[in-house]
């Protein structure tokens, strides 16, 4: 930003009245400090020990294929979820019953691959919140693993990284958070099929579209404990976060057979203006799941020592899938966090070893304590969002051939904790958001000086405590 520009947004940055002062956690200005040793707290107990002792007990179940055993007490993904659900349960209990623990299964018919009808079942624990209930984020890992052939059920499978690393991270996130009361609910996912179709996510993700949840995030983590990469690259100190920009369009069509040219014509109508609407505001990097990556980015720069988040903008990597796309499908933000360097010597490979080279998803390739970080990073951020308020609703953007942006936006549902709102701006070439300023609870703001074509906007709801929703972009001009 120029000199010049800088000092006119100083000079204006003020003009807003409604600034409030509050007590506690709030400066002397009245601004939030936006930094909570609660969740300093919660990364310095997630525990690599425990992390550790987890994934040796999955990979211990020999395979976790979706189609492998399921009547077996030691061997196959039927042991691997009775023992996934008893360990929530333990969880629960040294909480005080403090999760609701459950299996939720759908039977899938046959598939490309599914040789026969399938139950799959996925292990759901819910933290519920108690100021704000209805409003859920999410962690998920995967149960199942596999060897080169897709539909190998009874091969030896360890499936360490991929994905007794992310699930073991689900289960530590739980410990750790379920010594805290949070206004949102926290819904910790083991979910099943990822590798037969992302099967799990589905019905998980169409169960809470029919019951209503606002789902604010979804954090899916999938391999967080590789560090050596194919490409020879050793790095414990990076991380991805892949999101998509925006949602698809969502468009209901009539059951086939049922389709007439009206309703045809209408549907069509319905994806040309969500496209225009898009188009005019420039949001194609700015959807739900976008800001959600962008949020995770600020609490490892603020909580997470020696993490640095890598913003991959697709997605998911190149080609390939994972179980947040079922989440992001529905319009839900979901993001997947992962290892920085892959190693596909160790992903989806027959235990062996050909020309000196070992193949094959064991613990040997797990760095227990770059596990721990990554889970250290969800558990910080499903803490920031479930104590901060939840975004910002109907926010507006004017400033056509004006020498000023203006923002205006709704209040969110929960506001008994906020404290106020948070603008933020940035270049239209910025991939984050680069600049901010503390409003406080109005619900309104003219930007003096700033050309609106030339930059992005969002606001996004702070609490008490300092901790805030991920942004949210304008979703409609105004005159």
């Amino acid at each position: 930003m120029r000199t010049n520009e800088l000092r006119r947004l100083g000079r204006a940055a003020w003009t807003v009245a409604g600034l409030v002062s509050l007590a506690g956690s709030l400066g002397a200005q009245g601004v939030p400090l936006g930094d909570d040793p609660r969740i300093h707290g919660i990364v310095a107990a997630v525990s690599a020990a425990r992390i550790e002792a987890d994934i040796r007990t999955l990979v211990g179940f020999g395979t976790r294929h979706t189609l492998s055993d399921t009547l077996s007490a030691t061997r196959g993904i039927g042991a691997a979820r009775r023992w996934i659900k008893a360990e929530f349960d333990r969880i629960s209990a040294a909480c005080g019953g403090c999760l609701e623990v459950r299996y939720v299964s759908e039977v899938f018919p046959p598939d490309r691959r599914l040789r026969d009808s399938t139950n799959v079942v996925n292990v759901v624990a819910i933290q519920r919140g108690t100021g704000d209930p209805d409003r859920y984020v999410l962690m998920s890992g995967d149960i199942d693993s596999r060897v080169s052939d897709v539909m190998n059920a009874t091969d030896s499978s360890p499936g360490a990284n991929d994905n007794a690393s992310g699930l073991a991270g689900t289960l530590e996130a739980a410990r750790v958070l379920t010594k805290h009361r949070f206004a949102a609910s926290i819904a910790y996912l083991a979910l099943s099929g990822e590798e037969q179709g992302l099967f799990g996510g589905q019905t998980v993700a169409r169960r809470a579209r029919e019951q209503g949840w606002n789902v604010a995030a979804v954090l899916n983590n999938d391999m967080i404990g590789n560090i050596e990469g194919v490409n020879g690259v050793v790095d414990n100190g990076t991380a991805r976060v892949f999101s998509d920009g925006n949602p698809p369009l969502a468009v209901e069509l009539p059951p086939r057979g049922e389709a007439t040219g009206d309703t045809l014509a209408a549907a069509l109508q319905t994806v040309l203006r969500t496209l225009g609407t898009r188009r005019v505001a420039g949001s194609d990097v700015d959807g739900g799941s976008r800001q959600l990556a962008r949020y995770v980015d600020r609490i490892a720069d603020r909580y997470v020592p020696n993490l640095d988040v890598w913003l991959i903008y697709r997605l998911d990597r190149f080609g390939r899938g994972g179980h947040h796309r079922p989440f992001a499908d529905l319009g839900y933000p979901a993001v997947r966090i992962m290892e920085t360097n892959e190693n596909y010597t160790r992903q989806h490979q027959d235990i062996r070893e050909e020309g000196g080279v070992p193949y094959g998803d064991v613990l040997e390739g797990v760095d227990f304590d770059y596990a721990r970080k990554l889970t250290a990073l969800n558990a910080a951020t499903l803490a920031a969002l479930a104590w901060g308020p939840d975004a910002p609703r109907n926010v507006r953007l004017g400033g056509a051939v004006e020498a000023s942006a203006r923002l205006a936006w709704d209040a969110p549902t929960d506001t008994a904790s906020m404290a106020g709102y948070r603008v933020y701006w940035r270049r239209t070439d910025s991939p984050t958001w680069d600049h901010s300023r503390w409003l406080g609870r109005v619900r309104e703001h003219t930007f003096a000086g700033l050309v609106v074509d030339n930059y992005f906007f969002g606001v996004a709801a702070v609490s008490r405590d300092g901790n805030e929703s991920p942004v949210a972009f304008p979703e409609r001009t105004m005159r």
